[in-house]
């Protein structure tokens, strides 16, 4: 056996997987069971009862983090005239128009986030190929299209982080790093939880929440009582 998957059956079993934690309980169990070396990335993954096949259940939106998500993004703006100035002084990585889409399309990719103008989205929607398998296809709904490119930015520079539901009804989200102090992942999750009990879509019926874990990168899933949150 690989030492990661001893690492991981030792950390596994610190955790009852039947049963559902407080959310204090829960973030600093996380914080002991990751094995990485690394300052790993926690994450939140909400089991919803939604039908990603409806319109108004294919949630999708962003969120400002009160502590950040401990991830530095690089951003890169697309616009034309006096927004690129805007752009550069909100502390964008990168700002331009054409030449940078010539660079994606020739397979450049340093860059984690596309904040556009609207003016921009003709011809970014040409690389809609490359780019929307990727997740990095701007979008109104996450705020990266738009005319307030000093928000935007900036939002994103103080952590903002995107969710999206997937097929199944999951919606996964960065809440910061195992090196943040449980007040701060605390904080962060109930804001995430906010976010997401406010979006719940009235066509949903029954139970909205299935199921809430936190985990680490590479490490077991633990399961959270929504009450707790």
């Amino acid at each position: 056996m690989s030492k990661v998957g001893k690492k991981y059956q030792e950390a596994a079993k610190l955790i009852d997987s039947s049963k559902k934690y407080s959310l204090e309980e829960a973030v600093a169990l996380a914080k002991k069971t990751s094995i990485t070396k690394f300052d790993a990335t926690v994450e939140i993954v909400f089991r919803l009862n939604l039908d990603s096949r409806k319109a108004e259940q294919n949630l999708r939106g962003a969120i400002v983090l009160p502590h950040g998500s401990g991830k530095t993004r690089k951003v890169l703006v697309l616009t034309k005239g006096p927004k690129a100035k805007e752009a550069q002084e909100a502390g964008a990585d990168y700002v331009g128009d054409t030449e940078y889409l010539d660079k994606i399309k020739g397979g450049w990719f340093d860059f984690d986030v596309i904040v556009a103008t609207p003016d921009m989205m003709g011809e970014l929607g040409k690389l809609g190929k490359i780019l929307g398998p990727k997740g990095l296809m701007p979008n109104a709904k996450t705020g990266t299209v738009t005319m307030d490119i000093k928000k935007a930015v900036e939002e994103i520079k103080a952590g903002k982080v995107e969710y999206r539901v997937d097929k199944a009804g999951n919606i996964a989200t960065i809440v910061g790093k195992v090196s943040f102090d449980d007040e701060k992942l605390i904080a962060n999750i109930k804001t995430v939880n906010g976010v997401l009990m406010r979006a719940k879509p009235s066509t949903v019926k029954g139970v909205y929440v299935k199921n809430i874990s936190v985990t680490t990168t590479m490490g077991p899933g633990i399961k959270i009582d929504p009450a707790t949150i």
